[in-house]
């Protein structure tokens, strides 16, 4: 395995990944849970591609959010629940170079680089919120049950957000095969079934000194580690839609029938009925829109760094990325919908699987709400407020 070096090989990775992926995407949606998709990972593993945002001092090529904005697009539009398995990952490779002390960032690196994947576990139930913390870490001990833990059960660290003897959230690197933790696969969900984002407990588990991050610290300063691991979950939005267009169109020109409508007017094809020519030329029209707008926010977080040089240069990354998952989020839906418009019934037989790209966009669409997306624009552009936590969404 070889970690691509360069934007070009990893756009080339990339689609190697998805061809690999494309295939079985069907299949893994409806096994779900049931099944682990280990082949799949395996390939994810062995891409390379866990490596490319590694920095340049530690080892890696340290390619920036326009190559991981499109990396992510490329393997979510032939399965975008495993494009969403390294998608934490992403982040904590951020988190580790900006903020982790050299043992950590030495031996997670090395694994990351020798295609090993960083898992997290951040979500709780119970509490006001879902990070709303209740794990704990006592006489370097970590207890707490965590949910939502997408690629933590095939990963070779977790990462686990937990209150240290202080108070203070930190991170806690630990190994999955260490003593006391567990992952489920208790995941049933609507949509983007294959990720196995199941609970993990962990009971009573060593945590090492240097294996230790303040988390806290991370958010409390001007940053855009949170904008790039947004890009990534607008990329798998994007993603979808691309994919929902490319079956839709695969399907018109081969299988649809035209309606009896169609055919009084002169349709001899679906393809040619001027109201699904209509449909399509709109939709493809968004989603074009989505991609280029997935591809300005990635150069905006190029041109920001991931350390800005203030509030309001992270501002401008964040909303720039906030514009991208929104909108990205609403043509996924709608190519979703819009798809078993334009092809009529049959489309919507079992044996195509074809809502899976609907039920894919609304379960990932839903991972933070889009409305106040919008919202925070809204307050920058008519009355200069800068998004909150130091301009950071």
């Amino acid at each position: 395995m070889a970690v691509p070096q360069t934007h070009d090989e990893a756009i080339t990775a990339a689609h190697r990944l998805a061809a690999v992926l494309e295939p079985g995407a069907v299949q893994r949606d409806r096994d779900g849970a049931e099944v682990v998709p280990h082949e799949a990972l395996a390939a994810l593993d062995a891409s390379g591609l866990l490596g490319i945002t590694v920095g340049v001092s530690d080892g890696g090529p340290g390619l920036g959010p326009r190559t991981l904005g499109e990396v992510a697009r490329i393997v979510a539009a032939a399965d975008p629940a495993i494009a969403q398995v390294p998608q934490s990952h992403f982040l904590l490779v951020d988190v580790l170079a900006v903020h982790a002390g050299p043992e950590a960032r030495k031996r997670a690196f090395g694994d990351v680089l020798a295609g090993r994947r960083l898992g997290n576990a951040f979500a709780e139930r119970g509490g006001q919120h879902a990070q709303d913390l209740r794990t704990r870490i006592t006489d370097g001990l970590l207890d707490g049950v965590k949910y939502y833990t997408t690629g933590a059960l095939t990963s070779a660290w977790i990462a686990v957000s937990a209150l240290d003897e202080t108070g203070r959230v930190v991170l806690a690197l630990v190994p999955r095969a260490a003593e006391g933790v567990s992952v489920d696969t208790d995941w049933d969900m609507l949509g983007q079934r294959a990720t196995i984002s199941g609970t993990a407990t962990f009971r009573r588990v060593p945590v090492e000194a240097g294996m230790r991050i303040d988390y806290a610290g991370a958010y409390e300063v001007p940053q855009q580690i949170g904008a790039r691991a947004q890009l990534v979950h607008a990329a798998i939005e994007v993603g979808i839609a691309g994919a929902a267009l490319r079956d839709a169109r695969s399907y018109l020109r081969v299988k649809a029938r035209p309606s009896t409508e169609a055919v009084r007017s002169g349709a001899a094809a679906a393809v040619d009925d001027p109201h699904v020519r209509h449909r399509y030329g709109r939709l493809a029209t968004r989603v074009r829109a989505a991609e280029a707008l997935l591809e300005s926010a990635a150069r905006t977080l190029d041109e920001v760094g991931l350390i800005p040089a203030d509030a309001e240069a992270a501002a401008r990354g964040s909303l720039a990325v906030a514009a991208a998952k929104a909108f990205g989020s609403e043509v996924a839906l709608e190519a979703g919908s819009e798809l078993f418009t334009m092809c009529g019934t049959s489309s919507a037989a079992a044996k195509y699987d074809l809502d899976r790209h609907w039920r894919n966009a609304r379960t990932h669409s839903v991972h933070d709400p889009m409305d106040w997306k919008y919202a925070h624009i809204a307050a920058y552009e008519l009355a200069d407020q800068l998004p909150p936590n130091h301009g950071q969404l």
